[in-house]
């Protein structure tokens, strides 16, 4: 575990696997900390160096002052990866972190050359329904959308087991300042121009009970981009990489061979 100082903000981040070997970038949702990798990094290929990192507001990194912007979010992971000295990663981003994927690739195509977009969209829900999940949270908590986000994080089946509590609490820990500061940025951010522009290797990952980007919206934000594939995971909600993580490995592995990333 390692603290990145980085002026406005300090992200927390760590770096597992090979020191040496080709980057890839992690990037997680809205509510979660890096562990939400957890599941699936034991199952990906040997020779690769992967990082994550905890967004502002969320995990161990710092949590500035809301709201923040879709820019602010972009600028911390560029600033993250240009301290680190990487370059040319392949970008996993889910939610909120696959909307950082493509700003940073709109912006600074240098530090990704392939990306995978999971379980997010271009576009992601109105500006009224961020704005009501806003003022709840300012006024009651997190623990007052807490069941509500479990329904669409989450399939019927997986609920039913003791793991969710977890991640229940993994979101009600969240600090509340950095969920709304980053319920603003999604509110405020608007892709599917400058996606629709990008041309890199890109994979879509949907999960089939997915009640906050559904398979319909993540395939129509694939889309944009030519060439791209597209890959419905069944059985799992909006963390397909919690609920199936041995398909979701073996999706991400196929990916990283295709790409030629290893």
């Amino acid at each position: 575990m390692q603290i990145a100082d980085l002026g406005d903000v300090r992200l927390h981040y760590r770096i597992d696997g090979d020191p040496d070997g080709a980057p890839v970038v992690f990037s997680n949702s809205l509510g979660t900390d890096m562990r939400l990798w957890d599941p699936i990094l034991p199952l990906l290929p040997k020779g690769l160096k992967f990082i994550r990192y905890d967004k502002r507001g969320h995990g161990l990194s710092s949590t500035p002052a809301g709201p923040y912007t879709m820019g602010s979010l972009v600028r911390d992971v560029e600033r993250l990866m240009d301290m680190l000295e990487i370059k040319d990663s392949l970008f996993v981003g889910l939610s909120i972190g696959g909307m950082t994927a493509q700003g940073l690739a709109v912006k600074r195509l240098d530090l990704v050359r392939a990306m995978v977009l999971s379980n997010t969209g271009a576009k992601i829900g109105t500006p009224e329904i961020w704005d009501q999940r806003i003022a709840a949270v300012k006024k009651d908590g997190i623990e007052a959308l807490a069941d509500g986000v479990m329904e669409r994080w989450f399939s019927k089946a997986f609920r039913a087991t003791s793991e969710l509590e977890l991640w229940r609490n993994m979101l009600v820990r969240t600090p509340a300042e950095g969920y709304w500061g980053c319920s603003a940025a999604i509110s405020g951010t608007d892709f599917y121009t400058p996606t629709s522009g990008l041309r890199l290797p890109t994979l879509g990952i949907a999960g089939s009970e997915d009640g906050s980007t559904p398979p319909d919206l993540m395939r129509e934000t694939t889309d944009l981009i030519p060439g791209s594939q597209f890959h419905l995971i069944r059985k799992a909600g909006h963390l397909p990489c919690v609920e199936q993580p041995e398909e979701y490995a073996r999706v991400l592995t196929q990916f990283i061979h295709d790409t030629g990333h290893l």
